[in-house]
């Protein structure tokens, strides 16, 4: 098995910092809309907040996991980093290992977006009752 060289986890870095700064402001966006439509909610009682409310709940547990994966894959890219001088096979196994906890990571944030799409529908449909694409 060839030698890990430092490049490989290397590249790795700016992309698992981009995408969790991507997590966090998502992150901040979803607990502002949850406060706001919570006090809407109070207010009126409405079914469709409701809606929007238990799909803001899932949402945000996709971002949470989102954002542990994200941290797992970065710690592993940088135990990938350490071991490289001193354990080749611990290198490829951890470097493969934050792969892994990146793609499941992305998964995640896949699954958060097609939620995002869901509360745009309910949005949209809560405007435009008539509207065919629910």
């Amino acid at each position: 098995m060839d030698t890990l060289s430092y490049n490989a986890p290397g590249i790795l870095f700016p992309a698992i910092s981009l995408l969790m700064l991507a997590f966090t402001n998502r992150f901040l966006g979803l607990s502002s809309l949850t406060r706001q439509l919570l006090d809407k909610y109070r207010e009126s009682q409405d079914s469709n907040i409701e809606a929007q409310v238990r799909n803001l709940v899932i949402r945000i547990s996709h971002i949470r996991f989102s954002q542990t994966f994200g941290i797992l894959s970065m710690t592993f890219c940088t135990a990938s980093i350490l071991f490289i001088a001193i354990w080749n096979i611990g290198a490829w196994i951890c470097f493969g290992l934050s792969l892994f906890a990146m793609l499941t990571s992305l998964v995640f944030s896949l699954l958060e977006i097609r939620l995002s799409v869901r509360a745009l529908e309910l949005e949209i449909h809560a405007v435009f009752p008539w509207d065919s694409s629910r």
